[in-house]
């Protein structure tokens, strides 16, 4: 692992940032800024932290952008003061993470530790970072519009589920006072909305932006827009009240935000309203890499330079990420509301670009630690009729089965690999994303010869897999798969034969790492039980896992809150307490010593004590 203060990083003027300091901006001969973005990461200036590609995405438009990386919010507040007041706004992100789900475990105990922050170091973020530094902000500068950003907004931006406070919260634009949200990947409406600001056009003014969310009064007319539906959910105070119609309120957010381009959603908040603007279509691949090829230094600033590593940024410092959004659908992922379903790919001249710029640094070791995004194998993957998927509002283009609408070509990121590989300095190219395995076994012998499936199987078997690759079946229950939209274990049991005859083949001795989730709504002890039993028939000791952390705005999250399915009502187990939760995480560590009495008793317990007998003989 190198260190942020590599050679690398000294050799640059620090005007190759954007400026964190009052003494930054002198030396660029600034006196104010148009921009101020604060954050609660610290500042990487690179194509994967929101921040940097924001700021520059505005730089590019010709504007002065600053970075205020996690402020003090409990002192005097000088922190909000050193770069001094903006022309135009602040832009406001928690980062690259919901910063509840960055502060604590899924059993609500505070972390020691922060990923995004120099030397791993927690308590440099407030909990609901955008509400606090929106707030302060407000307080301090009462005229200057504050606009929303990041994975926290986006996922917050109506009446939702907060899982650290057991409540129901408004919509974060009525929490906090903000006065524009931008929604999914900013790029695009964040460059409308500035050179709009900057033309004289005031915030109150910018209501017909895409992919924005604002908040006006109750009795306010909408104007209507050609092209846009528009659809109210049922109120804030209604979801407070009755849990039938929170899952109504959620089953209209999700079919909208699976759609090509969704509805204008509109939700009362007492004598206020929110709405939120339809998403743009989904990106084409000049879009896409015209916001990768900025002028990125691809390092932390170098303020942290004494304080440590940023873990986030040595976990993909030499990654390269090849598109964007899911198909996938997961009911307890964000990405498809966050990203979008339909997946926006890189050119592969502008991946191969990225990949020479990363094997050019003089500290690369030569080893490219991922070629993915939100999964590994969906690289320029979309429909073949495209207005065949305006139309469509299914959530998930592969479960329950794959759509013969979509294209699972292969081919083109065999050869992105392979071409890869060739480039200079580059000895080793491994995929740290997750495979979606279901989409490379089950297929007739000539759809696996159009798509490219045994070839690229071959070619990430052999060539690219640090030992280990990871693949998520999340579960074995065919309930919980179902509630989960993952498919049944039998495909995941197909994949796992079909990678071991390829390692066998090749003379390889390379494992799957399945990963795992307990207490998923759906889930109980004796699905958890036989879970275990099949681990163990499959000498896997379970290293992955996780206790399920209901975050907000997602399918399994409005289950774990009403305890029933949003779209046919019926009620579904959920485990709440955490005593049942750390019961149900248990189960995969069946083969420790210490959990053996317990294992029988509870097997005992809940009636399957037939499976206490396989457990014995391990």
């Amino acid at each position: 692992m190198r260190n942020n203060d590599h050679a690398g990083n000294d050799k640059r003027p620090i005007t190759d940032w954007l400026p964190v300091s009052r003494e930054e901006l002198v030396k660029r001969g600034w006196d104010e800024v148009d921009v101020i973005i604060v954050s609660g990461d610290a500042y990487v200036d690179h194509p994967s932290f929101g921040p940097a590609v924001i700021g520059r995405i505005i730089e590019s438009k010709g504007f002065r952008v600053a970075i205020l990386p996690q402020p003090n919010w409990r002192d005097d507040l000088r922190d909000f003061k050193k770069l001094g007041k903006p022309r135009l706004f602040f832009g406001v992100t928690a980062g690259n993470m919901d910063s509840m789900v960055n502060h604590y475990t899924a059993n609500k105990r505070l972390r020691s530790n922060d990923a995004y922050t120099a030397g791993d170091a927690a308590g440099f973020r407030p909990d609901y970072a955008s509400v606090v530094y929106t707030q302060v902000l407000k307080n301090l500068y009462p005229d200057v519009p504050v606009i929303l950003g990041g994975i926290e907004a986006s996922m917050r931006r109506l009446t939702h589920y907060d899982y650290w406070s057991d409540s129901v919260k408004p919509g974060i634009l009525a929490w906090s006072g903000a006065d524009l949200l931008v929604f999914g990947n900013g790029e695009k409406c964040i460059a409308t909305i500035t050179e709009k600001l900057a033309s004289g056009l005031t915030i109150d003014q910018l209501h017909d932006i895409e992919q924005t969310a604002f908040r006006i009064p109750g009795d306010t007319v909408l104007p209507e827009i050609e092209g846009w539906r528009t659809i109210t959910l049922p109120s804030h105070e209604t979801c407070l009240k009755d849990k039938n119609e929170f899952s109504n309120h959620f089953a209209l957010f999700e079919n909208e935000s699976n759609r090509w381009q969704g509805a204008r959603l509109i939700e009362a908040h007492g004598d206020s309203v929110i709405v939120v603007n339809p998403p743009y279509p989904p990106a084409e691949n000049g879009e896409l890499d015209a916001s990768f090829d900025l002028p990125y230094t691809r390092e932390p600033h170098p303020r942290y330079k004494k304080r440590g590593p940023i873990p986030a940024f040595e976990m993909i410092r030499n990654s390269i990420n090849i598109h964007r959004g899911c198909f996938g659908g997961c009911s307890f992922c964000a990405i498809s509301a966050h990203q979008g379903k339909f997946v926006a790919s890189r050119s592969k001249e502008s991946i191969l670009k990225e990949v020479k710029e990363v094997a050019g640094d003089p500290d690369f070791k030569g080893h490219i630690t991922d070629l993915g995004g939100p999964s590994a194998n969906m690289y320029q993957m979309a429909g073949v009729n495209e207005e065949r998927c305006m139309k469509c509002s299914r959530p998930s283009c592969i479960f329950p089965t794959i759509c013969r609408n979509l294209n699972i070509n292969h081919k083109p990121m065999t050869e992105l690999y392979r071409e890869a590989l060739k480039i200079k300095n580059i000895k080793r190219i491994t995929i740290g994303s997750g495979i979606r395995y279901d989409l490379l076994v089950n297929h007739t012998e000539a759809e696996d010869k159009n798509y490219g499936i045994s070839e690229y199987l071959q070619q990430v078997v052999k060539y690219h897999v640090s030992g280990r690759l990871k693949v998520a079946p999340e579960h074995k229950s065919s309930f919980v798969l179902k509630i989960m939209r993952k498919p049944h274990y039998n495909t995941y049991n197909a994949f796992l034969q079909r990678f071991n005859e390829i390692n066998r083949a090749s003379g390889l001795k390379q494992q799957l790492v399945p990963y795992y989730i307990s207490s998923h709504p759906g889930s109980e002890l004796e699905d958890m039980a036989e879970l275990a039993c099949e681990t163990m028939k499959q000498g896997f000791h379970p290293e992955q896992v996780q206790d399920f952390t209901p975050t907000p705005m997602t399918l399994a999250t409005t289950m774990y809150y009403t305890e029933m399915d949003p779209y046919t009502k019926k009620p579904v187990y959920v485990a709440k307490g955490s005593e049942e939760k750390l019961e149900q995480k248990r189960f995969f560590f069946w083969y420790k010593p210490e959990n053996r009495k317990w294992l029988e008793s509870t097997l005992k317990k809940i009636g399957r004590a037939d499976l206490s007998v396989q457990f014995k003989k391990r």
